[in-house]
């Protein structure tokens, strides 16, 4: 069946970092967003399936399966799915390799992407080099408990907005921009990940991991992370012509809402 002409219409998109499987994933906001756009060329950059929480602690909801069912959809109508496991559905990775796909989804390790004006793109999840920059999801010293702590309180903080008539903004992601520690090791992982790409000859580097959306020149070397459905709900999207753009999904919610945005508003990049 053919796009909706509301629909927007990519060339690839680029997703990480979903976490369906546990309570803070904003499954709504993810299923809003596919949705509303066509594409030729999907990645799921890692973490899409939450195995490590759902292992801990069962949660799927309804909207959990229709994210799924959308993906598969797309795959059924032309859309070429491309899934790179992440550390979190590590259990994916002993089964990735060149010839798997299921339900039209191809699953491999890493993969490489070639840009409509030729530039070529390292794809890989990132939780890799956490032995380099030592950085998890918030911060390696304030552990995964913290980290659950923020997003419960995520959630309530999320709720009463709801209540009171306001669209979704995130205090988690807010309170990890606060901390100078998560700054720098933020940093640390993109020049480690730029790095990376530039040793195997490539012109940049699309990764996921540390739910932090991102799109910028590192040495030379693009470096770009399409963030998270947990805290900045976005997603990287390449245009026809080679731009590429970050799509904050909250922000535009926002806005649709009528509410000033929180976040900058999305920023196109070209090749130089």
């Amino acid at each position: 069946m053919p796009p909706s002409p509301a629909q927007r219409r990519y060339r690839a998109l680029f997703l990480s970092d979903t976490h369906l499987g546990m309570r803070g994933c904003r499954a709504d906001l993810l299923l809003d967003f596919l949705r509303q756009v066509e594409c030729e060329h999907l990645y799921l950059i890692g973490d899409i399936v939450d195995g490590w929480r759902l292992r801990r602690s069962w949660y799927w909801d309804p909207l959990h399966d229709q994210v799924i069912r959308r993906v598969l959809a797309m795959a059924r109508t032309g859309t070429r799915v491309t899934y790179i496991p992440g550390n979190h559905d590590e259990v994916f990775r002993d089964w990735a390799g060149p010839e798997f796909a299921v339900a039209g989804v191809n699953l491999v390790l890493e993969a490489e992407h070639v840009a409509a004006d030729g530039r070529r793109f390292l794809l890989i999840h990132g939780d890799e080099f956490d032995s380099v920059v030592r950085y998890a999801t918030l911060l390696a010293h304030l552990g995964d408990g913290a980290y659950d702590a923020a997003l419960t309180a995520n959630r309530w903080f999320n709720a009463v907005r709801r209540r009171l008539g306001y669209p979704y903004w995130s205090l988690s992601q807010w309170l990890k921009r606060q901390v100078k520690g998560a700054v720098k090791a933020i940093d640390r992982f993109e020049v480690a990940l730029a790095e990376e790409a530039r040793r195997r000859g490539f012109d940049g580097v699309i990764c996921g991991h540390i739910h932090h959306a991102e799109m910028r020149m590192v040495n030379g070397i693009a470096y770009m992370n399409d963030g998270d459905w947990v805290e900045s709900c976005s997603a990287l999207a390449e245009h026809a012509d080679g731009r590429f753009e970050l799509i904050d999904w909250a922000a535009e919610q926002r806005r649709r809402h009528g509410a000033p945005p929180v976040l900058p508003a999305p920023t196109l990049v070209s090749a130089p």
